[in-house]
């Protein structure tokens, strides 16, 4: 009797042990959403803006977000973008204000490990970035708004089943024309590396 009981118990428990691991798996359905910093790292060559050379700074840290939508088990879609943040310019050696860029991000991401039991959950994604540029400090400078291709990496690390933490990296084509007064000068390319952590929340 004490036999049967101890391997009913074992039973219930290993199923117990069973069906929470599985609750860490990814699978159809799930929503997340994501919060944390990011830093990003402009390319070194920014392009050029009425003959002179242009060079814009990388950004200070920012909030970042994400929400997502798991329609497959390995596959999901995920809107993602940052605050707004500022970018110092440099033209021709000289100064050249400063300028704001806010970056909004559509990407259709991959989880090798999706709808298995695991507490890692690495993933890839690639889309399509929006970026607005405002805020521009020199009068009669305007940066046109940018549509570019982009590509991220990151991973989830599951603390319970239903929160994780978050790491990412991002690199986006960005390029928007430079006009004054109305006359374009030139091209300011961006090509920002976003690299940010936080915590995502399934639902």
């Amino acid at each position: 009797m004490k036999t049967t009981k101890l391997i009913t118990a074992a039973a219930i428990a290993g199923s117990c042990m069973f069906a929470a691991q599985s609750a860490m798996a990814y699978s159809a359905g799930d929503f997340f959403v994501r919060g944390g910093v990011a830093k990003t790292d402009t390319r070194s060559d920014n392009g050029q803006a009425d003959g002179n050379d242009l060079s814009i700074s990388s950004a200070e840290r920012g909030f970042s977000y994400g929400l997502g939508y798991l329609f497959h088990d390995n596959i999901g879609v995920e809107l993602s973008g940052t605050e707004k943040v500022e970018h110092d310019l440099t033209l021709g050696g000289g100064d050249f204000g400063t300028l704001d860029r806010m970056p909004i991000n559509l990407m259709v991401n991959y989880y090798p490990l999706g709808g298995l039991d695991s507490r890692i959950q690495p993933y890839v994604g690639a889309g399509l970035n929006y970026t607005r540029f405002s805020g521009e400090s020199v009068e009669g400078l305007d940066v046109r708004r940018s549509y570019g291709a982009i590509g991220q990496v990151g991973i989830d690390l599951a603390v319970t089943d239903n929160v994780m933490l978050n790491g990412f990296a991002n690199y986006a084509d960005v390029e928007g024309d430079i006009r004054v007064d109305g006359t374009e000068v030139g091209t300011a390319k961006v090509d920002p590396l976003t690299i940010g952590g936080g915590v995502t929340f399934r639902f």
